[in-house]
């Protein structure tokens, strides 16, 4: 893999240059970006998936829930209709979206869009809300954000920063100028003096002004999501056998928090946004067909995607996360700073 990764090299240089004309005609101005009397907050990443945006996303949701009225809008990767649309709960993956149909479901007073054009989206929101989230929208520069979130994985940031396609990043390390706020995200519960230095020097030679955060990911006890696990919902502390189905940018995490649980492990590794078919369903039954009293894991993005009837003989359960965030109430109070009060961001 890595190999090919860099006989690709020269396509990287191509896409480096390509990604920086494009930012320096938006710093110059030549391309427009858009601002709007309304409170907007992005939650981004320079690397491709796995940041823990969406677990981000949710928790400012839940805190600023009380204080504005919320939306978030998202592009809806993966979905098969196009435009703006507003998500309900019996809403599809299909139609929407794994993570913002996510985001319904788990916070059904607020309103989930997805449009792939997020200016047109927040001109028809900001009628009705005075603070519009979101979700991976940092590379979007056709708008400028009240507060911009930046966020790097742990472990990528540690490692050299290469663009695509040989390494794993879609924008340059010095659009961090860009961010109000940095957090890390999925890191160990002890951070190395050392290498708390080595994030910050590469951060400040880009942004010598936004306050660093870092977070840990929480696995949250497994939710029961068909009839055979909600009928016996315990049913995964006694299991020997489990086998982990996922179509996720980074699994990770989550394999290392089940291994020193389980006996023996299955992963069933599926790209990000997988659009489960027919054959993937087969393919499933006949492994979990080998094996006795097993159980199905997931996580709660692919349970959106997943189409339960075709798992009859199985207990499924999802695994919902959360972030800890290493001093959380100065990470909110940093984007208040950036926000406008809620009684004049409608006026």
């Amino acid at each position: 893999m890595w190999l090919l990764r860099w006989i690709l090299f020269p396509i990287t240089i191509l896409y480096s240059l390509g990604i920086w004309v494009r930012n320096k005609l938006y710093d110059l101005r030549v391309f427009s970006s858009k601002t709007f009397n309304v409170n907007t907050i992005v939650i981004g990443n320079l690397a491709i998936g796995g940041a823990g945006k969406s677990p981000i996303t949710q928790k400012c949701v839940a805190y600023f829930n009380n204080k504005y009225k919320v939306a978030t809008l998202s592009r809806g990767y993966g979905r098969n209709t196009q435009g703006f649309k507003l998500i309900e709960k019996e809403s599809t993956a299909e139609q929407v979206g794994d993570e913002p149909l996510q985001m319904k479901r788990n916070f059904e007073n607020i309103t989930v869009a997805v449009d792939e054009n997020r200016a047109h989206g927040i001109e028809i929101l900001q009628q009705n809300h005075d603070l519009i989230l979101l979700d991976d929208a940092f590379q979007h520069r056709k708008i400028t954000p009240k507060c911009a979130v930046l966020l790097f994985d742990y472990n990528s940031i540690l490692q050299p920063i290469w663009l695509l396609p040989t390494g794993n990043f879609r924008d340059s390390m010095n659009q961090t100028k860009r961010a109000d706020i940095i957090l890390i995200t999925k890191c160990p519960h002890t951070i190395a003096k050392i290498d708390q230095d080595k994030i910050a020097l590469k951060i400040r030679k880009h942004n010598t002004t936004a306050p660093i955060y870092y977070a840990q990911i929480q696995h949250l006890s497994p939710i029961a999501i068909n009839q055979l696990a909600k009928d016996n919902h315990q049913a995964y502390r006694q299991a020997k056998q489990v086998f982990l189905l996922t179509g996720i940018a980074n699994p990770k995490p989550l394999v290392d928090y089940l291994q020193p649980k389980y006996e023996r492990i299955e992963h069933l590794a599926y790209p990000d946004h997988h659009a489960f078919t027919s054959f993937d369903y087969l393919e499933i039954k006949a492994k979990i067909a080998k094996a006795t009293k097993a159980i199905l894991f997931t996580t709660e993005k692919d349970a959106q995607r997943l189409t339960l009837d075709k798992l009859p003989d199985i207990p499924v359960y999802y695994i919902p996360i959360t972030m800890n965030i290493t001093n959380e109430s100065a990470f909110f109070e940093s984007i208040e700073k950036c926000l406008l009060p809620a009684a004049k961001s409608l006026a």
